[in-house]
């Protein structure tokens, strides 16, 4: 069996600086302009006080408020061609203040397959050293959370009852086998 939009020309609906809006048969779908995709970081501290993830809230404006999430950031939105490894060790310590020794890549992921075509690669970052107080750079407010791993599920529940939304991510952090 074939899904008959398979073979349907792409058609361009509208873009933008990082975004484009298009239609392939009966699909409608946003994707990233210039070929560009993202990085995402699960940086796990492991420090003298324990184990810590990083995590990190901004306001979304799609969502119309705050959201909890793992440290990313776009590759090649400034640097055609860029290397995603050193997009995610630069947004890492930009975001969180945070420089891995080392990156792993774990692998190409689609968030969301049916309404767009993103992918982001996942990095776990080994021997975080502390350089700074995060926040992103001129213009973002970002705030970092450095959670302890034993208290992550009673964090999360706290930040939904105050009403900050949920990066479907963090999924990978109440999931087995990734934080191990």
């Amino acid at each position: 069996m074939t899904d008959p939009d398979r073979t349907a020309p792409e058609e361009m609906m509208w873009e933008g600086r990082f975004i484009t809006a298009k239609r392939r048969g009966k699909w409608e779908y946003v994707g990233r302009a210039r070929g560009i995709h993202a990085a995402v970081i699960l940086a796990i501290d492991e420090a003298a006080d324990g184990r810590h993830v990083l995590l990190v809230d901004q306001y979304r404006v799609p969502l119309g408020r705050r959201c909890i999430e793992l440290p990313a950031g776009l590759v090649g939105d400034h640097d055609e061609g860029e290397d995603a490894s050193l997009a995610a060790a630069r947004e890492l310590e930009e975001e969180t203040g945070y420089h891995p020794a080392r990156l792993e890549s774990l692998g190409q992921y689609y968030s969301s397959p049916g309404m767009v075509s993103e992918s982001f690669t996942l990095f776990r970052a080994h021997d975080l050293v502390k350089t700074g107080e995060g926040g992103g750079v001129e213009g973002e407010d970002i705030h970092v959370h450095r959670v302890p791993l034993a208290t992550l599920p009673d964090q999360i529940a706290a930040w939904r009852a105050e009403g900050y939304a949920m990066d479907v991510k963090l999924l990978l952090l109440l999931g087995a086998g990734m934080i191990a």
